[in-house]
């Protein structure tokens, strides 16, 4: 009899709470151990096969989920280099959510290295979750104790919108009109710190520098661009930004009322250049563009 997979979940450890919690929401997840070998193969050996011996092991964690209430927490935590404690078992009970604590579950900590979040028209918002290990793996002798979280009613995402301002100084207050898509994206690089006094064969892993970018795409349509006056400048359209080279102030938010142009809370802040910009005008098709805007300097989480 074929039997389909175990259920197993990523969980970080709460110290507030003294509790572990699974990532909510998640459609996926990844665990990857790599090693890093050298051939020990010498002159004095006979033939040609390889001996390889393992130097170093390192480990990372991919969490996909359908959540992003959480984004200004992660924001946080992966601008503060703020180290996480990881966790990966079976899980159990309807909605697969408590840590059994088996013989194969894994701890150990890890950087939030690399997150998205993206926002796409009436879809599902989602987010990617990628965790560097820093430390050595060691086994849960024992269930954890788990915080259950309720799955909820979900529904499907808000409407998050890009603002932008025309310069470096004015606040953001032009949305990106006819928006279909956009996305947050944060890497952080990582740099192995392991030296000939490091005891133990995992590979230490530290941070040495943060960037971001955002992607947003939207349609060319007449009367839909960024429009109106700031600070007695007129703003057409991301076309404008683009061949003044400047770096501009940007927003993320909440956004309701009128076509949902009204900002609502922040998600986050800062500045940007626009890095890309392509015009796409298909036949018989909606034209349209996608801009990606490179981090200027670091980001606020929030206003």
């Amino acid at each position: 009899m074929i039997l389909k997979g175990q259920n197993f979940r990523i969980l970080t450890f709460d110290s507030t709470a003294n509790k572990y919690k699974v990532v909510g929401m998640s459609s996926g997840c990844s665990v990857s151990l790599n090693s890093n070998t050298e051939d020990a193969n010498s002159k004095d050996d006979v033939a040609m096969a390889a001996k390889p011996v393992v130097i170093s092991k390192s480990w990372s964690v991919s969490v996909e989920s359908l959540n992003v209430a959480d984004a200004g927490a992660m924001l946080t935590a992966i601008k503060n280099l703020t180290p996480f404690t990881l966790l990966w078992d079976e899980t159990e009970t309807s909605d697969n959510q408590t840590a059994k604590g088996e013989g194969y579950a894994r701890t150990g900590t890890a950087y939030l290295s690399d997150v998205t979040f993206n926002w796409n028209d009436r879809e599902n918002a989602t987010k990617s979750l990628q965790f560097t290990g820093t430390s050595a793996l060691s086994t849960v002798a024992q269930a954890p104790s788990t915080d259950v979280i309720e799955l909820g009613s979900y529904t499907k995402g808000q409407y998050v919108r890009l603002f932008l301002s025309n310069n470096n100084s004015t606040a953001p207050s032009k949305v990106i009109a006819a928006a279909k898509q956009l996305s947050l994206h944060v890497a952080m690089s990582m740099e192995s710190a392991t030296t000939k006094d490091t005891t133990g064969d995992w590979d230490i892993q530290e941070p040495t520098a943060l960037s971001y970018d955002i992607t947003t795409n939207a349609l060319v349509k007449s009367g839909e661009t960024i429009t109106s006056s700031v600070s007695a400048q007129a703003l057409a359209d991301i076309e404008a930004i683009f061949e003044a080279s400047e770096p501009v102030k940007w927003q993320i938010a909440n956004a309701s009322g009128a076509n949902q142009r009204t900002k609502g809370a922040v998600i986050a802040s800062g500045s940007v250049v626009v890095s890309s910009l392509t015009l796409n005008g298909p036949n018989r098709q909606n034209a349209d563009y996608t801009a990606q805007l490179s981090g200027y300097g670091t980001y606020t989480v929030g206003a």
